[in-house]
């Protein structure tokens, strides 16, 4: 008798289990490794290319930064065309959102905005440009829409200089809290009216304002992409095929920053690192949490509002302070403000590296989900791509081997990413013109920052965490 109870214990345990987290096997793994050698290692390298490159001769910088020249990976004549396709595809994810199953692992959008778009798509643009500038599901309408209503190509609102980035600013916070915060940003109806209404309302902004300006000063995602396109070592075009340019150096013919701007690339990273943390025992032991008693996210939203704002002021209030400390060391070189809103952009190399890091082992599985749904939308029995009674796998996560290799992925993109960083701020420096002693006196506390940041990155990697 006590055999058949046990015996329907577990049967009953296992019907009502939740899908195990996808590299909770994978983070066993890795906190069996030497992890405190990989974060030391990892920082001497920072440090290290930070000796190398203030030896290096100036003129290198200066022809890195000459010779460069960005080509768009889309002709433009092509891009409308593509956008209006753009357009198409979201109104139909939007549909599937709604009308699709409820099961966020079979259905099309949540797959489709959090793994291929906010994953893939994105980490693309580190590779080839700015490939949203095509992709974007608003220029093709609006020039669609001008046409056919004979409107001039002057937009009907002139947006304000003074406004620049500060939109993009508040609509990126409410992303990251709706992507990290909220208990339910996978939930096929939530997220299709969350997409809906941003893609209605930038619409509107872009025919009221124009795409240059929407796109170019307000919107947060054709921002954050553009930027990430100019890192890019890659670029392509129909006339010139492809080019290959040193990692980083698109970002040295960008103009400084406003303060919205400053503030606007610190958000970025920040987000995506509080993610990691928010996920450590430290984290949740902090908020008087068991991990291994996890509450769900609707615990913790008050938690994690306050960490996701905490970790943007820390950042930014650090980043301040580390590029203030050199200017001033330096003999107040330039006006501060326009240093800040340069030597940001050695940022976007680490907000790259920590993206890919953070979503690797959860986008190779959630890609495996996304084929799954397209080959049958609507769980109705149809094999669209042939891929029949497949099954998603987790089990390179589950083996030392496949752990090891994304863990050395992860951590080969951290260290790469803080490494050229350190060149890109020296090429920003350079450009000032100073005394080869002012120009290290200016970088060495950002360098020393960067060293601590790749030490941080490491170690989130390494951290007992619940996913």
């Amino acid at each position: 008798m006590t055999l058949h109870r046990l015996a329907a214990a577990i049967a009953l345990t296992l019907t009502g289990a939740t899908p195990a987290l996808a590299h909770s096997a994978e983070r066993g793994f890795v906190l069996l490794l030497p992890t405190g050698f990989v974060m030391v290692g990892g920082a001497l390298v920072v440090l290290m290319t930070f000796a190398v490159v203030s030896v290096l001769p100036e003129q290198l910088f200066h022809q890195v930064a000459d010779t460069h020249q960005p080509i768009a990976p889309v002709p433009a004549w092509l891009a409308p065309a593509i956008s209006l396709m753009s357009a198409g595809v979201l109104g139909l994810l939007i549909w599937v959102g709604l009308t699709g199953p409820r099961d966020p692992l079979a259905n099309l959008l949540p797959l489709t905005i959090w793994s291929l778009w906010w994953v893939v798509i994105v980490l693309l643009h580190s590779v080839f440009g700015n490939l949203w500038a095509a992709l974007n599901p608003f220029t093709g309408p609006y020039a669609l829409f001008r046409r056919l209503s004979h409107r001039p190509r002057a937009p009907l609102l002139h947006f304000p200089d003074r406004l620049a980035y500060v939109p993009a600013l508040l609509i990126f916070a409410a992303f990251a809290w709706f992507q990290l915060v909220f208990p339910g940003p996978e939930d096929p109806t939530k997220l299709a009216f969350v997409v809906a209404t941003y893609a209605v309302l930038t619409l509107a902004a872009v025919c009221l304002f124009g795409p240059a300006a929407w796109l170019g000063k307000a919107d947060p995602f054709a921002i954050f992409l553009a930027q990430l396109g100019a890192a890019a070592p890659l670029t392509a075009s129909s006339r010139r095929g492809l080019a290959l340019h040193l990692p980083g150096a698109g970002l040295l013919a960008l103009p400084p920053l406003p303060l919205a701007g400053t503030l606007f690339v610190l958000l970025t990273l920040s987000c995506i690192a509080f993610d990691g943390f928010a996920n450590t025992y430290l984290w949740l032991a902090s908020a008087g949490v068991n991990p291994l008693e996890f509450p769900g996210r609707t615990a913790m939203m008050g938690v994690n509002s306050l960490g996701l704002a905490g970790a943007f002021v820390l950042l930014s209030l650090s980043y301040a302070t580390t590029v203030s400390l050199g200017w001033l060391w330096a003999g107040r070189p330039s006006a501060l403000s326009r240093l800040l809103g340069h030597f940001v952009y050695t940022l976007i190399p680490i907000s790259i590296a920590f993206h890919f890091a953070h979503y690797l082992s959860g986008t190779l599985v959630n890609l495996q989900y996304l084929a799954l749904a397209l080959n049958d939308p609507f769980r109705g029995g149809a094999n669209l791509l042939g891929l029949g009674d497949a099954d998603v796998t987790t089990s390179f996560q589950n083996t030392a081997a496949g752990a090891l290799a994304l863990f050395t992925a992860q951590t080969s993109a951290i260290i790469s990413g803080h490494v050229i960083a350190i060149a890109v701020a020296h090429a920003i420096a350079l450009r000032l013109g100073l005394a080869r002693t002012a120009t290290l006196k200016l970088e060495a506390p950002f360098a020393a920052f960067m060293v601590l940041y790749t030490a941080f990155g490491l170690w989130l990697l390494a951290v007992p965490a619940i996913s």
